[in-house]
């Protein structure tokens, strides 16, 4: 079958490779893949700025139909549609992490697409606790999105203390702070969008899904509109998902004293902050790496309720051929979401 590999370490070193067909154990899935999006983690991996262990299937987030069973899975049956939980797909299983949940820490870690072989490729094979059947009336492509929207569930309504009359700010509108904004327009939290004028795209998505406030930082002064939006109190919350160090900055300034700091994106290399305003302003500071098996619960609630809309995320959807105009796409912040189908 075809799939895209980086086939050595190093920047690039990414192609569409005839590879062997995986074979199913006796508890594990295995999926014909109906679409895997695009993620900031793969172009991170393309330019060697995230952990990668080659050869490999790049690919994690997706979604598909239960080809074959192995002889120990009940949970799930043949044609069943389903969407995968990629981040354990290697983990011990004895440790404190692991036994907790927390999974993302444990030493021995592996991550489909980057540490094992992932999903853009025609077919993908999973342990039989990672595929989760998805609700009837979802569609596969916005079951698709099911993984980068736990990474958001977990950072907005787990790790984050964030309530009705708060005032939030998400700097960085691509894929993660939509889903973050979706999440906190649901809860009917005050939210200000801040991006860059490459983000002009993003920031009318944003607008259009229910942000309060969209922020050009080209083209105005972000601590001016934060000073406006809050009577000059700052804001409660800021989530950074750009993974830039400008806008990290930008949330660190615009918090109010007390405020709450959570780190969405990935920087990928060292950043210089002004880290003396955590301390003047006893800031709380967390991190959000991935999710836990619970969060992987309440996603299933929430996208059985039909609380948030997922599918108006999608601006592309191609071919598996069309990997490298896909990235070029994401990276140049001409999509929001693309997902590659290896059945077109």
């Amino acid at each position: 079958m075809k799939a895209l590999v980086k086939y050595e370490s190093g920047v690039g070193h990414v192609a569409l490779r005839e590879v062997a067909e995986p074979s199913c154990g006796d508890d594990q899935v295995k999926i014909e893949v109906s679409y895997c999006g695009v993620c900031g983690t793969d172009l991170h991996v393309y330019e060697d700025t995230f952990r990668n262990y080659p050869p490999v299937i790049l690919g994690h987030e997706f979604s598909g139909h239960v080809v074959e069973l192995g002889k120990n899975v009940r949970h799930v049956a043949l044609g069943d549609p389903v969407a995968v939980l990629p981040a354990s797909a290697v983990v011990c299983g004895g440790c404190v992490f692991c036994r907790t949940g927390h999974f993302m820490f444990c030493a021995e870690r592996r991550g489909m697409g980057h540490g094992i072989n992932g999903a853009f490729a025609r077919y993908a094979v999973v342990r039989k606790d990672q595929a989760y059947k998805i609700p009837q009336d979802l569609s596969l492509a916005e079951a698709a999105l099911s993984e980068p929207f736990a990474a958001a569930v977990q950072a907005v309504t787990e790790l984050t203390n964030v309530r009705l009359g708060d005032v939030a700010l998400i700097s960085g509108p691509g894929p993660m702070g939509l889903l973050c904004l979706k999440l906190l327009v649901a809860e009917g939290v005050k939210a200000i969008v801040a991006g860059t004028s490459e983000d002009e795209l993003r920031l009318e998505t944003a607008r259009r899904i229910g942000a309060s406030v969209i922020v050009d930082t080209n083209r105005q002064d972000l601590s001016t509109v934060v000073a406006e939006e809050t009577r000059g109190a700052g804001v409660d919350v800021a989530f950074e998902c750009a993974g830039a160090a400008t806008s990290a900055r930008n949330c660190l300034r615009a918090l109010k004293p007390l405020g709450q700091y959570t780190q969405v994106g990935i920087f990928g290399r060292e950043v210089s902050l002004e880290f003396d305003l955590i301390f003047f302003k006893q800031l709380r500071v967390a991190g959000s790496v991935g999710y836990t098996v619970s969060t992987w619960e309440r996603l299933q609630k929430i996208l059985d309720q039909r609380a948030v809309r997922l599918d108006n995320l999608i601006t592309h959807t191609m071919p598996l051929e069309q990997w490298r105009e896909a990235f070029d796409l994401c990276l140049n912040k001409q999509a929001i979401k693309v997902l590659l189908s290896p059945m077109n």
